[in-house]
């Protein structure tokens, strides 16, 4: 396996998932927040989901030109749906007792927001940004479509070249890099909900 091809796939990764979170977080907030907002943000983020991964790409390829900026941006578009839905779901659970109880304390809404809800509502956004992180591994794939590179691209070349030890090489990399991300965040956010129900 090239080491190179490995790490352009999780650099792929990681600064996708590092801009969904900087848009998803703030988008959720507000849909929580802005009741007017709430049905727009939610339906968009459900809307840019079913879109084929290829063909979000493509359309952002039309606009941006080929290359890793392109498949950060599809990457970032196809996240928002888990983010934006466990931040709103995260805070909307969040018992109303909770609430009155750091209203009653003087504490502002955007003192409440980030002092009591934000935590307290942490684990299930933690969730969403683990559905993202795991979703965003397999869909890189397609960047070697549009310029980006990634394993993608060993996968392809092994499907022109009719070379089955490349498929499977990429094939199982993309594997067993999903399932550790998974292995490991599930891990974390177990113990994020041990922590908020202690």
């Amino acid at each position: 396996m090239n080491t190179k091809i490995l790490l352009e796939h999780l650099y792929i990764v990681f600064a996708s998932v590092i801009v969904s979170i900087a848009a998803g977080l703030p988008l959720g907030v507000m849909a929580s927040l802005y009741r007017p907002l709430r049905k727009p943000i939610l339906w968009i983020s459900e809307l840019l989901q079913t879109v084929p991964a290829l063909a979000l790409l493509g359309l952002v390829m039309l606009v941006v030109g080929a290359g890793k900026t392109t498949v950060i941006i599809g990457l970032l578009l196809y996240s928002l749906l888990p983010i934006v839905h466990n931040t709103y779901l995260g805070l909307e659970t969040i018992d109303q007792g909770i609430k009155r109880a750091a209203r009653g304390m003087g504490m502002s809404r955007l003192d409440r927001l980030f002092s009591v809800e934000l935590p307290l509502s942490f684990p299930m956004i933690f969730t969403g940004i683990r559905i993202a992180t795991v979703t965003s591994v397999g869909i890189a794939v397609f960047a070697t479509s549009v310029g980006g590179g990634g394993l993608g691209s060993i996968i392809n070349q092994g499907i022109r070249t009719q070379n089955m030890k490349l498929i499977l090489s990429g094939t199982l990399t993309l594997m067993a890099m999903a399932v550790i991300f998974d292995g490991v965040m599930a891990l974390i956010e177990k113990r994020l909900n041990k922590r908020v129900s202690a």
